[in-house]
């Protein structure tokens, strides 16, 4: 049984969790995270050998060294949501040297942040820890609010400040997303041509994705879809939000869909709900990881220890936890981030 941690941080929920046996899609017809995934996976594919060094590399760094899976800390939204409304609580990180600090003292495989934070500490920080360079942002201060993601920088920058990875979101599903799909599968093949690894924000926008007062931008079949579409543009890793509920296509009435989706490959368990996403990555050739979501203060523990069981008991490869973790101080977002890691390191927690 999983560490009493674990289990305390659960709370009445930890066998709902931790007992599930998932029935939609068997788990041996995943490919799941080990010490030789890189092995197993990208050696057959296109990636060239430098790319393939860059992937392994954030496989082999922090605490998760050696396991194939990664906790990475994302801090890019200084840009998304403004410095203000990110770093106001803690306010030592309008310093990018204090982010490098919190992802090294975490134990993360990798940072993940804007051309600007990275750049202004590169020379100090990209030999010790793998970087992953945000290339667009939806800048968010435009009045009206719109949402956009538009490019910050060029992939020969991030390239030059000794970026392992390049990081970018788009938004499918919103008017702007086809023209997205085109310059971020561009930036995606010029930087696997320079030898990084590509993470890729499948995100969805439409405000039309909202409907009799549910909001399904969450839906495990239309996320499952952008992982889909992710994975179709060569993303190395796909980041994707957990799957809060079901039934997009159905509900919206568009698209195509089929019957099974929601009859046999998936249940309302958040286990099977994030197994299809997972599914969708290529059964998991490319890894997924959920993104930890916003600070809500005591609960954000539990929350992220939730979110990580359900990741990795459905096959996924990780979290990628930000503000739970650099909105408080710096001792506690250490341990919120080693507390994600103890559940990927903990053997009794299994595939479901």
């Amino acid at each position: 049984m999983a560490s009493k941690k674990i289990q305390d941080l659960l709370g009445d929920q930890a066998g709902f969790y931790l007992d599930h046996t998932c029935k939609t899609i068997d788990k041996s017809q995943l490919h799941t995270p080990s010490a030789d995934s890189v092995d197993n996976v990208w050696i057959p594919s296109n990636r060239n050998i430098q790319t393939i060094r860059s992937i392994q590399a954030l496989n082999n760094h922090g605490r998760l060294a050696g396991t194939g899976f990664v906790s990475i800390l994302p801090v890019d939204q200084g840009i998304e949501h403004s410095a203000g409304a990110s770093f106001a609580p803690n306010p030592i990180y309008f310093d990018p040297e204090n982010i490098v600090k919190l992802a090294m003292e975490g134990g993360c495989n990798a940072v993940a942040s804007t051309y600007g934070v990275l750049g202004a500490v590169a020379r100090k920080y990209a030999h010790k820890i793998p970087f992953i360079v945000k290339v667009n942002h939806n800048e968010f201060i435009s009045y009206p609010n719109r949402f956009d993601q538009i490019m910050f920088g060029t992939i020969r920058d991030a390239w030059n400040m000794g970026a392992t990875a390049i990081g970018a979101t788009i938004y499918f599903g919103s008017d702007e997303s086809a023209r997205q799909i085109v310059e971020i599968g561009k930036a995606f093949e010029y930087a696997h041509e320079l030898g990084m690894a590509t993470v890729l924000w499948c995100y969805l926008r439409n405000p039309g994705f909202k409907k009799d007062g549910v909001d399904y931008h969450t839906a495990a079949d239309l996320t499952a879809q952008a992982n889909h579409l992710g994975v179709t543009l060569q993303a190395d890793i796909i980041k994707q939000k957990l799957p809060t509920n079901n039934g997009g296509y159905t509900a919206l009435n568009f698209g195509k869909t089929h019957k099974k989706v929601y009859e046999e490959l998936t249940t309302d368990h958040p286990i099977d709900l994030c197994r299809y996403q997972v599914a969708n990555c290529y059964m998991g050739r490319v890894g997924l990881i959920n993104s930890g979501g916003e600070s809500k203060g005591a609960s954000d523990m539990a929350e992220a220890v939730m979110t990580a069981v359900v990741n990795k008991r459905a096959g996924g490869m990780g979290l990628i936890s930000g503000r739970k973790a650099f909105q408080k101080p710096m001792k506690d977002g250490v341990e919120l981030l080693n507390t994600i890691q103890d559940v990927y390191l903990d053997k009794d927690i299994t595939l479901a």
